[in-house]
């Protein structure tokens, strides 16, 4: 199974993809969004272009588990997708993947012009990497 791994954000939204076997994550795009429509549009095309089968969704939780203004967001926008798309949407806790993003690319890239969109792309791998090795580990776990 295909996925696309989204980093929602209000100025710029990142994408990841998954291997066809739904095993490894890359980071795919970042759109820098010019009206809700558009961005919706694109990602529609993507979905499609990539024959994604399912989406999973970063929502930020803080660590008492409410439900943030950027969380609302999130959801808010998980739900306009759903209303356009006919695939599942899963969401999983994003906490520090800006952060854990923001250390792989310093410890990759020297200079800071470069990282600009970049940080949104390894923060949606990194969430897709997260859903897609809990679903191993309770795939394993099924056939034990």
């Amino acid at each position: 199974m295909k996925y696309l791994g989204i980093d929602f954000g209000i100025k710029r939204v990142g994408l990841a993809v998954s291997d066809p076997q739904g095993k490894m994550a890359f980071p795919l795009k970042t759109i820098h969004r010019s009206s809700r429509e558009k961005l919706f549009e694109e990602l529609i095309s993507i979905i499609e272009k990539e024959r994604i089968q399912a989406i999973v969704l970063g929502l930020p939780r803080n660590p008492q588990g409410e439900k943030s203004l950027t969380c609302r967001q999130v959801l808010n926008f998980r739900q306009s997708l759903k209303r356009r798309i006919n695939v599942p949407v899963f969401t999983v806790n994003e906490a520090f993947t800006s952060y854990e993003g923001q250390k792989i690319l310093e410890s990759r890239i020297k200079h800071a012009g470069r990282r600009d969109g970049q940080l949104d792309q390894v923060a949606a791998t990194l969430i897709l990497e997260s859903f897609l090795e809990r679903k191993t580990l309770a795939d394993e776990a099924d056939e034990s």
